[in-house]
Order: structure tokens, then sequence, then C-alpha cells
């Protein structure tokens, strides 16, 4: 059965249980059942003054404390209270329904009282016990992403190592006068190396993180030749703090895939690093193509480099990148980088 219906069931149920409990009480009280008209009016009226409560306590106020909300209804109860018996009394008169009398009006209160606690307290039980359960289920999804990313670490450290292994067995197979070549295959295990590390921590000095990206823009001069040239920016005191590791490359390759590489002039990659008191600044300008009118949140998610990048910023700090126009031509790519590296919990 639907999670829905199944509620709104239990509390017509509750409503009709406490309903021959309420005739019950005045059945022994006054020796006479109410009419059925009296009775649907009589829990119609407590249920419609009911919902608006349910909106305030469960959605308006469901981040409040539960001691909190404690309080807040023993303001809502005697309001409760005093509205229903007003409106109550006024359609049984007005209907010309029987309805307790004199003293015996204090019957009303009482129950009333009572059915409002019981009430709310069900739904109190009922909506912790659900969050509970919620809790307990994703305490269990996060227990089983835990153990498969365990894993895959382990998986990563296996396959990188092999590769290590590769490169060392090629390296040696080329001749001693391929001077180029050896130093590529060296740069190519540095980058994997790099990753296996990256894949390990979450901050890495800047000055690793930019000589990851040297070696990856050194190999890519290797296939561009002298359509791609590149220089880095960055101050001394800069190169010691931390950043997320691999967070400037897949917007550097980004650059050099949908920017550089579909002109036949090639083009020029600058990347700036600087600090305040606040935040490393870091900008990746290119000669490339540029925006070409395109939106800018289009081209967000064009390069799969600028739109994982900017999608990890936001999660870790709450802000992601900015593309502006690089002059003459070009894009420029800037994000901040928090020098206290707290995170987004």
């Amino acid at each position: 059965m639907n999670i829905v219906k199944k509620e709104i069931l239990l509390i017509v149920l509750f409503y009709a249980l406490m309903g021959v409990f309420y005739q019950a009480v005045l059945n022994i009280d006054t020796g006479r059942w109410l009419n059925p008209m009296g009775m649907i009016i009589n829990f119609v009226l407590k249920g419609i003054l009911t919902l608006p409560l349910i909106w305030l306590f469960f959605k308006k106020l469901a981040s409040l404390s539960i001691w909190k909300k404690g309080g807040l209804h023993l303001i809502t109860m005697p309001l409760f209270t005093l509205i229903w018996i007003y409106g109550y009394y006024l359609l049984c008169d007005y209907f010309s329904l029987y309805r307790l009398q004199g003293q015996r009006v204090i019957w009303d209160v009482y129950l009333t009282i009572l059915f409002y606690a019981i009430q709310f307290g069900i739904f109190h039980v009922y909506v912790y016990s659900k969050e509970l359960r919620q809790q307990e289920l994703l305490a269990a999804e996060l227990k089983q992403l835990n153990a498969e990313s365990e894993l895959s670490a382990l998986k990563a450290q296996l396959n990188p190592h092999f590769l290590y292994n590769v490169f060392n067995t090629i390296n040696s197979a080329i001749p001693t006068t391929a001077k180029n070549a050896r130093n590529m295959v060296n740069e190519l295990s540095d980058l994997f190396r790099y990753q296996l590390r990256a894949s390990r921590e979450k901050r890495i000095p800047l000055e690793e993180e930019l000589e990851f990206v040297r070696k990856y823009l050194d190999l890519e001069k290797e296939r561009f030749g002298k359509r791609l040239t590149y220089e880095i920016v960055a101050d001394g005191a800069s190169k010691e703090l931390l950043i997320p590791p691999i967070i400037i490359q897949p917007i550097v390759e980004n650059s050099v895939k949908h920017g550089i590489s579909p002109q036949i002039e090639g083009g020029h990659i600058t990347i700036k690093v600087t600090h305040n008191d606040d935040a490393l600044e870091i900008s990746l300008c290119d000669t490339g193509k540029g925006i070409n009118g395109e939106a800018k949140d289009k081209l967000l998610n064009k390069g799969v480099g600028l739109s994982n990048t900017n999608e990890r910023l936001i999660k870790m700090y709450g802000t992601g990148i900015e593309l502006t126009e690089n002059k003459p031509k070009g894009l420029c790519v800037s994000f901040s980088v928090p020098l206290n590296n707290t995170e987004i919990e």
C-alpha cells in the first residue's frame, strides 16, 4: 500500500477510535449517545484545526528541537481547545444538536486536550521513527559506498604499479640515443604517480599541482609542437599553500582540447596564481577560439573538465568557476580556493 494512503488510513482509524472513546465517556456521564451528525462535526472540525498545526510543526518548524516544539505546543494546545469548543458549540446550536451544558463542559475541555496530546504525541513519535529509519538506510548506503570506494582504491593501487613496471620496461627498451622518448615515458609515469597520490590525499601543495600541469603541457607540446606555448606564474609564498589535487589540470586539458586544438595557428596558455588574506586566486587564460557567442552556462556543461571542476568546487566551497572573455580572443577561467580550506559539510 502507498505510504501516504497508509498514513491517512491510520489517522482515520485513530479518529474513529477517539470517537468511540468520546461516545463512551459521554454515555457513562449523561446516559445518552450523541447524534451521528454531532460526532461527524466534532471530529471533522478537529481534523480541520489539526491540518495547519501539522504544517507548522512538521514543515515550517521541522528543524526546531523537540523541546522547543513542546514549549510551542503549550501555546497551541489551549488555542486549539478554545477554537474547537467555540466552533463545535456554535454548529451544534445552529443544527439543534445535543451538546454538553453547564459544568459538564469541562469534559469537552479535558477530552479535547487529551485528544490533542495523544494525537501530536503519536505524530512526533511517527515522524521521529521515520527519520531514524531514513538515517539508518542512509548510513547503510554510505557504509556500502565506503566499502566500494575502498575496493576501488585497492584496485587503483594495483593498476598503477603494473603501469610503472610497464613504463620501466619500455624505458629500458628505448635506445639511450632516444633521449626525448625516454623523457616522455618518465613524465607520463610521473603523471600516473601523481594521480595515484591524488586519490589518497585531500590536499596537495600548489607547487606539486603546478608541476603536474607542467608535465602534462610538456607532453602535449610533443604533439602540438610550436602550436602550443604556455606560461605559469606563481609567487613563492603561494606555492607552499594547499589546494585540492587535480583541480587545475582538467581546465588546462579543456583549454587545449576545445580552445587551442581547433585552431591551425594553435595558441598560448597563461596560468596565474595569486593570493590574498582569504584565498588563492587561480586563473587560466588561453588565446583559443573563445566563447564564440555561446552562453556561459552552456559552455560550463560542454567540456568535461570545466563541468566536473565547477561541480567539485561548488560542493567543496559553495562557489564554482567564473568564465570571462580573453582579449583580444580566447577564454579566461578563474576560481578561488579558501586558504582555510574549509569545506561545506
